[in-house]
């Protein structure tokens, strides 16, 4: 399993980058896509839809079945990767690079209070 130390996870299986004042972007785990398998769909969300943490950001299809993918911080979505529509299998193949969201106006007590990457590996363990 590839985890990163310069960002942060969810229980969920999300990861989340920090990017500039209040922004961030989230993605799936190496672990996520390794367990769903190959991802054939995405549904992306729309540029300013709103979320709270733990709302149901969007969904993913895999050759295994559709899966939630959870907000792990509120905020508004600021962009979404659109490269996802036509090549979902980015998530398989570049999961740390196939960011699905960006969001804005995210606190930082939001960030801290995620998994750093040791505490992410023991609950995947």
């Amino acid at each position: 399993m590839d985890l990163r130390n310069d960002l942060r996870y969810s229980a969920s299986h999300e990861w989340i980058k920090e990017i500039e004042g209040g922004k961030v972007k989230i993605g799936l785990t190496d672990y996520a896509q390794s367990q769903l398998g190959d991802i054939v769909y995405v549904n992306l969300p729309s540029v300013g839809d709103e979320f709270a943490a733990e709302d149901v950001l969007t969904d993913v299809e895999s050759v295994k079945a559709v899966s939630d993918v959870v907000c792990p911080v509120g905020g508004m979505i600021t962009a979404v990767n659109t490269a996802l529509a036509d090549a979902p299998e980015l998530i398989n193949t570049a999961p740390y690079e196939a960011w699905i969201v960006e969001l804005s106006g995210v606190t930082e007590d939001d960030i801290e209070n995620l998994l750093d990457a040791a505490s992410y590996s023991k609950l995947c363990d």
